[in-house]
C-alpha cells in the first residue's frame, strides 16, 4: 500500500494513530506561514487534536504525484474556527514513511 493510501485512509477514518504511523522517526514539518518546524511528537499532538475535533474536516484529498522519494497531495481543510484553506503538501519520503512535510495554503472564502 502506498504512503498516500495509508495517509488518506487514516485521514478519512479520522484515525490519528494511523496517520502518525506514516511519519518517519526523524520527521519534520515546516509551517507554511512562519517557517517554524515541528518534530514527530509535536505533529502527533496536532494530528490527535485535529482528528479529535469534528469541526476539523479534510475534504477533496487527492494525490497529485507519488514515487519512492516524494508525495504531493492537495486537499481542502475546514478548521475549528470556521475557516477553510486549500492546502498543497509536499512530502519527502524515506523508508516508506514521510520524513518531511512542507505545505502551502490559500484561505478560501464562502
Amino acid at each position: 500500500m502506498s504512503v498516500f493510501q495509508r495517509w488518506s485512509e487514516g485521514t478519512q477514518q479520522r484515525d490519528a494513530e494511523a496517520m502518525i504511523n506514516c511519519l518517519h522517526a526523524d520527521f519534520t514539518f515546516i509551517r507554511h506561514k512562519s517557517g517554524a518546524t515541528m518534530n514527530r511528537a509535536e505533529m502527533a499532538t496536532m494530528l490527535r487534536g485535529f482528528m479529535g475535533n469534528p469541526n476539523v474536516v479534510v475534504r477533496s484529498q487527492r494525490c497529485l504525484y507519488e514515487n519512492e522519494e516524494v508525495l504531493v497531495e492537495h486537499s481542502v481543510m475546514d478548521f475549528a474556527d470556521g475557516s477553510s484553506e486549500s492546502v498543497i503538501s509536499f512530502m519527502r519520503l524515506r523508508d516508506g514513511a514521510i520524513i518531511e512535510t512542507q505545505t502551502g495554503a490559500t484561505p478560501m472564502s464562502s
